[in-house]
């Protein structure tokens, strides 16, 4: 499957906005979206035409599916299926992606970013329920446990990261136990506590025209 293997920080660019692809670096001084807020390439800086409301949709699109690191197909996939869901179109579509296993593995502070925690899942160091799962598009539902195996608890990486977030508080939805290395699902997130600078109604517009 295709996938976006150019430097991250040109989407942050591109979207106008950080979009934190890289994890806590993008706090850093190291964050090329500090340096350069302008749009890749060579005419950037020259762009300050105002964009059409087509433009607006789009780009509100792109913003998302690049914060999730899904291709365009998927991201319709999701975008049906919430369709078809009882409650709010937008709420819906926000709440399948955060329930993404690689989602909800970053959310927890296992992986540094969410394209780290797709590698993770996809080298099978994670359990969910006991049992071993690399799709990183796995859905989580209320109730799942996601541990970290035990041959994976010295991964360097997943080390670092769990250090890094020591203190810090999850989002309300998640419970991660320290002791065992594992974290929870305690009910589906709603819109208020997701925290995303996401205007999903222009998603919904720009997939009703």
């Amino acid at each position: 499957m295709a996938r976006y293997t150019d430097a991250r920080c040109k989407q942050c660019r591109r979207e106008g906005t950080k979009l934190f692809l890289k994890g806590e670096r993008c706090n850093t001084a190291k964050c090329a979206f500090e340096k350069r807020s302008y749009p890749p390439g060579e005419h950037g800086k020259e762009i300050n035409r105002k964009p059409s409301g087509y433009a607006i949709h789009l780009r509100e699109k792109q913003k998302v599916r690049r914060i999730y690191g899904i291709l365009e197909r998927q991201f319709r996939g999701y975008f049906d299926k919430a369709s078809r869901m009882k409650g709010v179109t937008g709420e819906n579509l926000l709440s399948l992606l955060e329930r993404r296993l690689d989602n909800v593995v970053f959310r927890l502070g296992m992986a540094p970013s969410r394209s780290a925690a797709r590698q993770l899942v996809g080298h099978k160091h994670f359990l969910v329920n006991d049992r071993v799962v690399n799709i990183p598009s796995y859905l989580i539902k209320p109730g799942d446990v996601i541990k970290v195996k035990d041959k994976s608890k010295e991964n360097i990486i997943i080390k670092e990261s769990l250090d890094k977030i020591k203190g810090r508080t999850l989002v309300s939805w998640l419970k991660y136990e320290p002791a065992t290395m594992s974290g929870s699902l305690l009910n589906v997130p709603t819109r208020d506590t997701i925290g995303l600078p996401i205007n999903e109604q222009l998603i919904i517009e720009l997939y009703s025209k």
